[in-house]
């Protein structure tokens, strides 16, 4: 399996702010996300999206950093959703339970229609 270095970049969308990641999300990760995450929230927006499209991996650590994340945002009152999961994740995310606290959409565009 081929995988890159963990990279995000955090961006507006109408209404709502997307942290578009891509490569591993592991312990590598932690900094890089939260950056992020610090960069998004700060753009004051009520919905925090995270897409996972172009996400290689995501182990563990991975999925404990996106909970620290989903603790954040309930924190400050804001919504967390997500896009782009595999079939993989998107069970882990059934399995974990992490999608009874985030809502999940298959893609940008499904997203931004709802």
């Amino acid at each position: 399996m081929t995988t890159s270095e963990f990279e995000a970049q955090v961006r507006r969308q109408e209404q709502i702010v997307i942290i578009d990641m891509q490569g591993v999300i592991n312990s590598d990760a932690e900094s890089g996300l939260s950056a992020a995450y610090e960069q998004a929230e700060a753009a004051s927006s009520q919905t925090i999206v995270l897409n996972f499209s172009q996400v290689d991996y995501i182990n563990s650590t991975g999925i404990a950093l996106i909970v620290g994340l989903l603790a954040r945002a309930r924190k400050s009152h804001k919504i967390l959703a997500v896009f782009g999961l595999s079939d993989h994740y998107r069970e882990i995310f059934n399995i974990t339970r992490l999608a009874d606290f985030m809502q999940i959409y298959q893609d940008e565009a499904s997203l931004l229609a709802a």
